[in-house]
């Protein structure tokens, strides 16, 4: 019986194999762009403004060409900054990460435009993994790890190149106060935009 399964799954593998190729497509690339953020925090207290920032990385995508469905994955380098203001006057903190988005993605069928331009639509989780210093303050604390949940829509243009825009929703908090005198339970969970352009081959 161990022997039928196995070789009724060696078999399976070997079709699915063999039908790859003629019925998905992978492809990879750069990827760079700009990233627009704040802080949210969970006292009104707290009042974050919307900075600028960037990314670069690169890119993977699998796509079932007909059904236009499949995903996307990233592996990017990050720069988020945030500043915001309290009674005690205005801080700033600068966040380095490495993120890496992982995206369900449709794109839309058009039969006679596909070859110029072909809209879609992605969205998934993305985790992120802070690499500059942790501290922002003595008051306030970075965490290491960040994840959220993105948001996103864009245009495939020539079959080559792909630019979209992204909302990423924190769900995770990103920033927390520790020894701090009445804000000990205020802490910052990301909200950011970003904007990217990907060269796939």
């Amino acid at each position: 019986m161990k022997s039928v399964r196995l070789i009724a799954v060696v078999a399976v593998l070997a079709i699915v194999g063999a039908l790859m190729p003629a019925q998905a497509q992978f492809r990879f690339g750069p990827k760079l762009g700009v990233t627009v953020s704040e802080l949210h925090f969970n006292s009104s207290t707290f009042d974050s403004n919307n900075r600028a920032g960037f990314t670069a990385g690169a890119m993977m995508e699998f796509t079932v060409p007909v059904a236009g469905w499949g995903f996307d994955a990233s592996v990017m380098y990050v720069r988020r900054n945030s500043r915001w203001m309290t009674e005690n006057g205005v801080s700033k903190d600068n966040r380095d990460y490495i993120d890496i988005p992982l995206n369900f993605k449709w794109k839309i069928n058009i039969p006679l435009i596909n070859s110029i331009v072909r809209p879609y639509l992605a969205t998934g989780p993305s985790f992120s993994i802070l690499t500059s210093r942790r501290s922002a303050e003595e008051a306030y604390r970075n965490r290491k790890f960040d994840t959220a949940w993105n948001f996103g829509f864009g245009a495939e243009l020539f079959k080559k190149v792909q630019v979209g825009a992204s909302y990423g929703l924190g769900l995770t908090k990103a920033l927390k106060t520790v020894g701090a005198t009445g804000t000990s339970n205020i802490n910052g969970r990301n909200r950011y935009w970003t904007i990217t352009a990907a060269y796939l081959f």
